[in-house]
Formats: C-alpha cells, structure tokens, sequence
C-alpha cells in the first residue's frame, strides 16, 4: 500500500483518536459548563490498531513526518492507558485501605444489628445444645448430623472437614467460594424484602453454624472442629455479618427513605451497601482459601491453628476498628 493510499485508510481512526485524548485532557468541571459530550471510541482498540500502523509505517520506510506524527500519538496514548492503571491500582489500594474500614465504622448501626442477629443465635443455640443435647435435631435433620460427625472424627487421618477423601485442596477451594458467596448473597439480597430475607438467613444460619458446634462440641469433638475452624472463621463469619449489614442498607431505603423517593433513597443506599459487600466477597474468598489450605490439613498442631485463630480475629478486628483513622476523621 502507498503512503497516500494508507493515510487515507486510516486517518479518520487517527483523528477520531487524537479527538478523544483532547476530550480526556480537559477538566470535568469544563466539560459540564461547555456542554461536551465523551467521543465514542474503544480506546484499547483503537490504541492497538495505532501501534500496528506505527509499525507498518516504519518497516515500509513513510516519511519520517509521518512517522513522527504516529509516534507522537502512541506516546500519547501509552500514557493514557499507563494513567488509567495507576488510577485504577491507587483506587483499589485506597478502598482496601482506608475507604472499606471507614464505611463500615460509618455504617456501625447496621452492622451492630447484624452482628446480633447472626453471633446472638449462634451463641445461643450453642450454650442451650450444652444442657440439651436432643435439641440439634430441632435445627438441622439426623443425615446432616451423622456427616458432620464423620467429617470431624477424631480418628481421621486425611483431610478434616470433607466428605470426600479425593477432591484436591484446588476443587475444595473453589467449592468453598461458591458456597460462602452463596450464603453471603442470600443475606445481603434479602434486604430487599424489607429487611425480612437478610432477618431470616442471618437467623438460619447462625443458628445451623451454632447447632453444628454445639453438637461436635458436646460429643467431644473439639480439637478436630475447633482446629478446623480456627484459621478461617474471623474471615467467614465476619463476611456473612457485613452481607447482612449490606442488606439492612437496602432495607432501610424501603422502609426509612425520608423525603427521598424509594427508588431514589434504594439507589443512593445500594452505593453503601455495595462497598460493604466488596469488603464481604474479599473476606470469603480469603476464607475459602484458609479453609481449602491450612484447616483442613490434619498434621498442623491444633494449638498452631488456634494460635493463628486468634491472631486472624484480632487481625480483622484491628482492620476495621484501626485502620484509615488517621487521615481524616470518620463520619457519625
């Protein structure tokens, strides 16, 4: 193809990129006063398309003006994608760091609420199995009851906390991800039955994940339960709390929405409620990946996995009670 022949072919994507860079340079404030509106453009497309052109044109020797030309526009969108990413990465890293604990310290009411709903029936259903052993048949069928005894035998030798011996701790983990986002989504989701789904699952699981407890611990069954759960249970169970957090977030634009329509106090709600849920997805998947690797591995000493228990517990709770202070001062 001929210089001619090849500018012509492709200058309309040439400008109609270098049109949507100027538009990224100028400051949103001007864009709203002027009235402009975003060009259409996939920009990593177009952005390969111009490296590739940049590369023809130099294996076929064009003139070095419009070499240059080219050049000078890969540079320009080399930058843009570079900016992008480091927008991107220093968002991720701020929300992690200082946004997640702050909102969840702003949202405490919710959280306190869920926190009692969910722990409050754990515990309960827990002590009152210690006194009446019959009543974990009130909570979760006798075929439940005879696997989780087998899952927790002291006298097993492999992996604790399955059913079967064969799955690899890659297939468990995926397992348990899609088990825990599964409970964390029924919780949050619920809120927008008034609040009622997430009252209900937070209640039924508390008082199943309680029942089991109280159960293996009343058999006798406690280094191999407890030492199984030790590692991930500050993630798991902190994650099912902030769904039902979330949830109440939705829950409270429906039933509270003040001089805000429904559908409007829902949308500015689910702005919190879906921050709370990033930070609920995060800790599940942290879980499922203690669980998967280190819980159910039999030959780590049980005081080894309760030690790193607590230390998880005070890690999550020094997370969301420390972190992101200093900067600015919290919200009521």
């Amino acid at each position: 193809m001929k210089q001619e022949q090849f500018i012509h072919h492709y200058q309309p994507l040439w400008d109609q990129l270098e049109l949507w860079l100027d538009y990224q340079q100028i400051p949103s404030k001007q864009r709203e006063r002027d009235g402009l509106t975003e060009p259409e453009l996939d920009f990593p497309r177009a952005y390969r398309q111009l490296c590739h052109h940049l590369a023809l044109a130099q294996s076929r020797m064009y003139s070095p003006l419009l070499i240059e030309q080219l050049n000078q526009l890969v540079m320009r969108g080399h930058n843009k994608l570079y900016t992008s990413r480091l927008h991107f990465a220093h968002r991720f890293i701020t929300f992690y760091l200082r946004d997640l604990p702050r909102l969840a310290r702003r949202e405490w009411v919710a959280i306190l609420l869920s926190s009692l709903l969910f722990f409050g029936s754990f515990f309960a259903i827990l002590v009152a199995i210690q006194f009446e052993p019959e009543l974990v048949y009130s909570v979760i069928d006798g075929s439940q009851v005879a696997g989780m005894e087998e899952m927790y035998n002291p006298e097993r030798s492999s992996r604790l906390g399955r059913e079967r011996e064969a799955d690899s701790d890659v297939l468990m983990f995926g397992f348990y991800i899609k088990n825990n986002t599964g409970i964390g989504f029924q919780v949050f989701a619920g809120g927008l039955l008034y609040g009622l789904g997430s009252l209900f699952f937070l209640l039924y699981n508390g008082l199943t994940i309680g029942a089991v407890a109280g159960h293996l611990t009343q058999i006798g069954y406690i280094e191999t339960f407890w030492g199984f759960v030790a590692g991930h249970s500050a993630f798991e169970l902190t994650a099912i709390m902030l769904s039902g957090a979330a949830g109440f977030k939705l829950a409270q634009a429906l039933v509270m929405p003040k001089r805000k329509s429904r559908l409007l106090a829902l949308r500015d709600n689910a702005q919190e409620a879906i921050g709370i849920v990033y930070g609920a997805a995060t800790l599940f998947i942290m879980a499922a990946f203690v669980e998967a690797f280190w819980s159910s591995q039999t030959w780590i000493p049980v005081t080894l996995k309760y030690a790193v228990g607590i230390g998880l517990w005070l890690l999550v709770i020094g997370y969301f009670t420390l972190l992101g202070r200093g900067e600015a001062t919290d919200e009521a």
